[in-house]
């Protein structure tokens, strides 16, 4: 009943009532400024060991610079995190995908949807908590220290990157193996020629 009542909305080949999905593109703006946040923050740290570099390739760089470059990213990771959640979640909801079908992971469609949307809450909790933890260390307990950040925060930044890369895994599988919001998937399972769009 539920995969008629989509089929009812006359949605394009990718599953969709917009040629491009939103949420993958928002993903990578989240996955880039949370990792340009921490990895900017960890050249801040090295800043001392790296510095003769900068002056040797004629770089005018301070530490505070990259521990700015990191707070902002960070910051806007958490404001574009809400967004791609809430993206993630619309294009869920109009998702048709065989219940056949079982991923790498031995997962079928609605169990990968629901470990990625769990999982992109829980990133989005973990997100906004790091740049909670960073504005504290930023303008109260560090505020008057060289060095902003904490190597416990760097750490926990690293492992939060790879809980961002076993959901992306996710949904990867969801849109690799299961053709969700994948116009050429969705056209190959109608038994279509996903190369006559392109004429």
């Amino acid at each position: 009943m539920y995969s008629e009542a989509i089929k009812q909305l006359n949605l394009g080949p990718n599953g969709l009532p917009y040629s491009i999905p939103i949420h993958p593109n928002l993903v990578h703006l989240t996955l880039g400024l949370f990792i340009i946040g921490i990895a900017f923050d960890v050249v801040g740290v090295f800043f001392t060991f790296e510095k003769p570099i900068f002056k040797y390739l004629a770089i005018p760089a301070t530490r505070s610079n990259f521990f700015d470059v990191g707070w902002y990213n960070m910051l806007g990771a958490t404001v574009i995190t809400f967004f791609t959640v809430g993206a993630g979640f619309y294009e869920m909801l109009l998702v048709d995908s065989p219940p056949e079908i079982e991923s790498v992971w031995g997962l079928n469609a609605i169990d990968t949807m629901l470990w990625h949307g769990v999982g992109g809450v829980f990133l989005l909790g973990l997100i906004v908590a790091m740049t909670v933890w960073r504005g504290f260390q930023r303008y109260v307990w560090r505020n008057d220290t060289s060095r902003q950040v904490q190597w416990r925060y760097l750490l926990a930044g690293v492992v939060i990157m790879f809980l961002m890369y076993v959901h992306g895994t996710l949904g990867a599988q969801l849109a690799a193996e299961f053709s969700v919001h994948n116009t050429a998937g969705h056209l190959l399972r109608m038994g279509q020629n996903p190369n006559m769009l392109l004429r």
